[in-house]
């Protein structure tokens, strides 16, 4: 698990996170994991893999052409040569 200090929040702000908190039965700490992760993952989100996947069903490719996906080149990747 990661570590995250948030340095210069307003008074103001850190009350109203606490407020929050208390109402949903929470510690601040937890509220503000769960703002953070409310935000930047939201639900509904779809992963690109999945997207990936149903472009595919939607274009009709089998499960073998699927599994032809999957068997990936695994030399690194070279840069492009633009001269």
């Amino acid at each position: 698990m990661a570590m995250l200090t948030v340095r210069n929040l307003p008074d103001e702000v850190h009350r109203a996170l606490r407020v929050r908190a208390a109402l949903r039965g929470r510690s601040t700490e937890a509220e503000v994991r769960a703002i953070l992760e409310e935000t930047v993952l939201p639900e509904g989100r779809a992963a690109l893999g999945t997207l990936l996947t149903s472009v595919g069903r939607g274009a009709g490719l089998t499960d073998d052409e699927f599994a032809g996906f999957a068997q990936r080149d695994a030399a690194p990747a070279r840069p492009i040569d633009l001269e």
